[in-house]
Order: C-alpha cells, then structure tokens, then sequence
C-alpha cells in the first residue's frame, strides 16, 4: 500500500503491506517483529460542530466528523507505518482500530498491528 502525504507532511511511506487477516494471501511470513501502532487525540472544533449541530437538527450525514475522523485514522496509520517501517517490516497483519474518548470534547483514535517480515 502506498500512502500519499500532504505537502507539509515530510513521511512518505511506500511497499507496506497492510491487512485485517493474520496471514497474507500468497506470501509467507518469515520473522515477526512486534506490535506496532499509531495514534492520535483529537478535540473539537468550534466551527465544525456548529455546523454539525445545524445538520443534526436536519439530519443527514455530518459531514465535518466523517472528515475529522477520516484524517485522525490517516495520521494514526502513517505513524503505525513509521513505526513498522523502523522496525525492517515488509507488512502489517492484524490490523486493528479503536477509539476512546480522553476527555470532555477530546478523542483517542489508536491503530495497531503485528509488523512482520515476509519471505521474498
């Protein structure tokens, strides 16, 4: 999987594979290096709920979250990558997601995995 950054963010992670499952179709895993993982806390926005609250009241998607939490699960995989990436890892399996709330207005977004090697 390929990650594009933004102009700002110097990462450019490139050739790490990534999955949900324990094994990669295909491939073989020959070392397994550990738990890797990234995240990010994320707080309100002012402006954004304002507008969230108005399409609440109307209904429909909230756009303005999906993007906030779309961008916090970027981050957070960019770091895991990092990470895996320090390690010599070729992939990632067990690719998982959670969330918990921090404080009052504030967001944990966590991603985690298994870095491994792959036989070549």
């Amino acid at each position: 999987m390929s990650v594009k950054t933004r102009p700002k963010n110097k990462i450019e992670l490139k050739n790490m594979m990534l999955t949900t499952t324990e094994k990669i179709s295909g491939k073989e895993i020959k070392e397994t290096l550990g738990l890797v993982k990234g995240s990010v806390i994320r707080a309100k926005n002012i402006g954004k709920d304002i507008l969230a609250g108005l399409r609440g009241i109307i209904g429909g998607e909230i756009k303005e979250y999906t993007e906030a939490l779309s961008e916090a699960r970027e981050i957070a995989l960019k770091r895991m990558m990092k990470e895996a990436e320090l390690l010599g890892a070729d992939a990632i399996v067990s690719i998982r997601y959670s969330t918990s709330q921090i404080m009052a207005g504030a967001a944990e977004l966590l991603v985690y995995g298994t870095a491994v090697k792959l036989v070549k």
